[in-house]
């Protein structure tokens, strides 16, 4: 509690010394200053201007706005996985960006009850954009209080690659729907020197791999509620944990997953290092032609007993989102001027013909030059859906809870210790 509270009084409101801390911190200060007083220019903070998929078709379709809109300047700055924390800089020292493109995950759950971005709920029905979204998405975007935190934008499946070149190669002749196949499959793999599942068991990737198998046993809201509280204390709970470490200790996971990250994962796949792994959008649409050409997408493998009929799949509505800022709030018709043209049907099309992503957004348009990735919007009800626990773990347990996957991943950690090391990521944030 004294974490959110502390963070509730600097970003909301900020000091002198807050502020004269924060600036040598801030890269561009400079140009944050001179946006923040330009009524000409909107400073849009973004992930999408590097390597990021969708970056390219962002910049082009910024050129484009430039070119409807010849008095109005859209200036970026980028960041990576860094973005929260050098947005919530800028904030203290009130030169924060207008608008910022970024997930709802983590240190971001908290930004619109601290302040730091607004409730955009009016704006989206006064700009008369409501109908363009998705309702799961404004469902997922939408706090307890009933506030929006942002206008949503990107989406994401995040289903299973199985290379099933690699797999009949293997003597596997069909992409495995049970545990027990499952295990089958990773045993004849590794006679041939193939990984079975690569997975990136030191960060994020192998936590929502990690959650998706102990949702095995467990009801979406039994799942909220272990993900809410930290308490995996329930039947369904340790049952999915005990069927985590069956998995685990019968080899179905890479060697040494507990030391992999996302990188890995995706370059052994794409690499044919391994046959299989859970992949979200952005990853599948990176896989070269060779192995896509034999890619089969599904879901993740179930146990006798499973709270669901069907191999799971993740999939979230949250992946991008444009939050305004209270210095945004300044700058409302350029604002509205800038998200009226990025949900255009035709813009919008651009992403996924051009990028392979998934959107959030009411669209026909199929990805069909990233044909993994539309498969798997094409999956419907031939799979399940298991809960991504993103929106319910408190932003202070995000971290603890990836140091605490890397030790389930480690072979030979015991179901008990498996369930102590997450629960103890509660207690320590």
């Amino acid at each position: 509690m004294r974490s959110s509270l502390s963070r509730r009084g600097f970003l909301a409101a900020g000091s002198g010394l807050a502020t004269a801390a924060a600036l040598p911190a801030l890269s561009g200060c400079s140009t944050l200053a001179s946006a923040d007083s330009d009524p000409g220019t909107l400073l849009v903070h973004t992930q999408l201007g590097t390597t990021a998929p969708g970056s390219a078709t962002y910049t082009a379709v910024v050129k484009a706005f430039h070119k409807e809109n010849p008095g109005l300047r859209v200036k970026n700055l980028v960041n990576g996985d860094d973005l929260p924390q050098v947005y919530e800089t800028s904030r203290l020292a009130r030169k924060e960006p207008d608008v910022v493109m970024v997930n709802l995950y983590d240190k971001t759950l908290a930004w619109t009850d601290v302040g730091a971005t607004v409730d955009v709920k009016a704006y989206l029905d006064d700009w008369g954009l409501r109908e363009r979204v998705l309702p799961a998405a404004l469902e997922e975007w939408t706090d307890s209080k009933g506030r929006l935190r942002a206008f949503p934008y990107f989406a994401t499946n995040w289903p299973v690659a199985y290379n099933t070149a690699l797999l009949e190669r293997a003597g596997v002749d069909s992409v495995p729907t049970t545990g027990d196949q499952l295990i089958g499959a990773a045993r004849k793999l590794r006679a041939k020197g193939v990984a079975p599942v690569t997975v990136g068991g030191n960060d994020w990737t192998g936590q929502k791999l990690l959650a998706q198998i102990i949702q095995t046993f467990l009801t979406p809201d039994e799942a909220r509620k272990v993900y809410t509280t930290g308490d995996f204390s329930s039947k369904g709970a340790r049952e999915g944990i005990d069927y985590f470490v069956q998995l685990r200790d019968a080899g179905v996971f890479a060697d040494k997953a507990e030391g992999l990250t996302s990188d890995t994962m995706t370059t052994q796949y794409n690499t044919e290092a391994a046959a299989i792994q859970s992949a979200m959008s952005s990853a599948l649409a990176k896989v070269p032609a060779g192995p896509a050409g034999h890619t089969e997408i599904g879901g993740w493998p179930l146990a006798p007993g499973a709270s669901h009929g069907k191999p799971t799949i993740l999939r979230s509505y949250t992946l991008i989102g444009f939050w305004i800022s209270p210095n945004g709030v300044k700058k409302l018709p350029s604002v509205e001027k800038f998200l009226r043209f990025m949900y255009r049907p035709d813009v919008v099309s651009r992403f996924i013909t051009e990028s392979g992503r998934d959107m959030a957004l009411v669209t026909d348009t199929v990805s069909k030059e990233f044909p993994l990735v539309a498969k798997a919007q094409q999956l419907g009800d031939r799979v399940g859906q298991v809960l991504l626990p993103d929106l319910y773990v408190p932003p202070t347990a995000t971290q603890p809870l990836i140091t605490a996957t890397s030790t389930a991943f480690t072979r030979g950690t015991s179901a008990a210790a498996v369930r102590s090391a997450l629960e103890s990521a509660y207690r320590t944030a």
